[in-house]
């Protein structure tokens, strides 16, 4: 299949390094120093799997059967802007809601919702380490089934690990549980995830659950207690991990903490009741992001 990433940060690189290495045409989409690294040795993935793949790598986007997109939430405008007119399916694979809005205002093409759990910290130029394996589930955003999904997932099988699901918003929502839970705690904190659990579950279980009630406000069947238990699993299981967000606010960049509990506390403002944690995390995390980025 030709496959395109649009975002060859740790977690484009990483997929795009799989599919090639299991033979699909891989286009990756990234910064320049990266792409010319890519260009001149391949992509070195050491961790979970360690070998070199050789996939094609530019600033500029080309057409493809299918386009990941794994930028950060604000830049997906950007992204569908560069990627009109290019595609005939695209995939959003980011952190944060509303992306798959985003890139629909601008796309014609197929757009579908996707979840992942695969864990990568991009190492320098033209490395990635694969820090733990992982599913990704693709399907409507709003629910139901997809052919077009079931597709991708039969066409990338067994390269990844990936699934059709015909119950994206629970997909989507559970995996916001755990990122509003344990990404702004690590980025105030400097901790692991693992960490961030042993000194701060309360506040983990807490935002988890808020976040919880907010979809079901929403129609999103969710258990509020389930998702504390499963964000505080999550970062048990990937114990060792630095989160995006903590990544970012170390290396001075803007972080997706609006997309992720922003989200949720617009949401819970737009019904008439408060999300007092996650209002807190937003806020703590916003004060300490870069002025300019």
């Amino acid at each position: 299949m030709d496959v395109q990433v649009f975002g060859a940060g740790s977690l484009g690189t990483l997929l795009g390094a799989i599919l090639d290495d299991k033979g699909h045409t891989v286009h990756l989409v990234g910064r320049a120093g990266h792409v010319e690294a890519i260009r001149r040795n391949g992509v070195n993935v050491v961790g979970e799997m360690e070998f070199t793949a050789t996939p094609s790598a530019d600033t500029e986007p080309r057409d493809a059967d299918v386009s990941f997109v794994t930028v950060k939430s604000y830049d997906t405008e950007e992204a569908a802007q560069r990627l009109e007119g290019l595609q005939d399916t695209v995939v959003s694979l980011q952190n944060g809601m509303g992306n798959e809005e985003t890139l629909r205002e601008h796309l014609s093409c197929r757009v579908l919702a996707g979840a992942t759990t695969y864990g990568a910290r991009k190492t320098g130029a033209g490395e990635v380490e694969y820090t733990g394996q992982g599913e990704i589930y693709v399907g409507a955003a709003d629910g139901g089934r997809s052919e077009e999904a079931e597709q991708l997932a039969d066409m990338l099988s067994p390269a990844l690990e990936i699934e059709a699901s015909q119950r994206m918003p629970v997909v989507l929502w559970r995996k916001l549980a755990v990122n509003t839970a344990v990404n702004p705690v690590t980025a105030l904190t400097g901790l692991s995830n693992g960490e961030a659990v042993e000194e701060a579950e309360d506040v983990v279980r807490a935002a988890a659950k808020e976040t919880a009630e907010v979809a079901q406000a929403c129609g999103v069947d969710l258990d509020p207690s389930g998702c504390s238990d499963h964000a505080v699993e999550v970062a048990c299981n990937t114990g060792d991990n630095r989160s995006s967000m903590l990544e970012d606010i170390d290396n001075g960049r803007r972080t997706e903490v609006d997309a992720v509990n922003g989200y949720v506390v617009e949401l819970a403002d737009a019904r008439g009741f408060e999300a007092p944690v996650n209002s807190t995390l937003h806020g703590l995390v916003s004060a300490i992001e870069p002025d300019e980025v």
